[in-house]
């Protein structure tokens, strides 16, 4: 049985909650259920911090997880992504007084308060930073006024929190994160339970992406229109009992579909519909 880590809470628990289910896997409907066996399906997911999923994953108990880029980095544990999964991004980013600095080149000496001490430690060692890191549990925007620390590093996302604390935003990004699935570092590749978990949460990620688009169109057109709806490997066209018409199918991303329907209606095509895709496999 395939043993899975899952956030327990945060902003990576519902949105990981939710792509299982619409994988085909069941869920917990009790969040103090922190164990749930999917006979049908054979796994085992287990809820748990979203902070301690790669360790449990690094350390061989549990076989695969989803956390966030950011947490896994930080953890140092032997784990590694194999997933991008497309929500919960955010951007890490250094913040300090106006005129403390302007790079992270110039933070030596002084002390640097994050909840991610170990991704931050790294990458001021990786830039030849030597400079002190504090660990805090949260609300570390307060740590510079309070005197703990000269530089704050945290999860950016308007920046608006940090302008309200009197804060700029020193240098490039540490780390652009979003939901992963992780494995252990040198686990399997070809693990068939494991490549069938990913194919599943790869569909549904396609799924999300795009729409199937049905419409009508007279024989003429249908060059010009295949051109509008390649599909992924090519649509399908079928002949209408109208002589002259055919009908067409094919997958269009969801982000370009009023623009379609729209050209196709320009070209002449008629009953235009759109459908969501629930799941796939390509």
């Amino acid at each position: 049985m395939l043993r899975i880590a899952v956030p327990n809470k945060g902003s990576l628990s519902e949105p990981a909650s939710a792509m299982l289910h619409e994988a085909g896997y069941r869920q917990r409907k009790d969040r103090r259920e922190l164990v749930l066996v999917d006979a049908d399906n054979g796994v085992e997911f287990f809820f748990l911090r979203p902070r301690d999923i790669a360790v449990y994953v690094g350390s061989g108990r549990l076989d695969i997880g989803i956390t966030g880029r950011d947490l896994l980095l930080d953890s140092g544990s032997q784990a590694e992504e194999i997933m991008q999964l497309g929500f919960a991004g955010s951007t890490f980013r250094y913040a300090t007084r106006p005129g403390t600095a302007k790079d992270v080149s110039e933070f030596g000496g002084m002390t640097v308060a994050t909840s991610f001490s170990g991704l931050v430690t790294k990458h001021l060692a990786d830039n030849g930073v030597d400079a002190d890191v504090v660990h805090l549990d949260g609300a570390v925007e307060t740590a510079i006024q309070l005197g703990v620390a000269e530089v704050i590093a945290d999860v950016v996302e308007t920046g608006t929190t940090l302008r309200n604390a009197g804060l700029e935003i020193i240098g490039e990004p540490i780390l652009e994160s979003e939901a992963v699935v992780i494995r252990r570092t040198g686990a399997p590749t070809d693990d068939p339970k494991v490549q069938q978990f990913l194919r599943r949460m790869q569909g549904v990620l396609v799924a999300r992406r795009y729409v199937m688009m049905d419409y009508d169109i007279r024989v003429e057109q249908v060059e010009r229109a295949v051109a509008l709806t390649p599909g992924l490997e090519s649509p399908t066209v079928s002949p209408l009992h109208h002589e002259g018409w055919v009908a067409v199918r094919s997958m269009v991303p969801t982000k370009d579909a009023q623009r379609i329907m729209d050209e196709l209606y320009d070209l002449g095509a008629r009953a235009i519909l759109t459908t969501g895709i629930h799941a796939c496999r390509l």
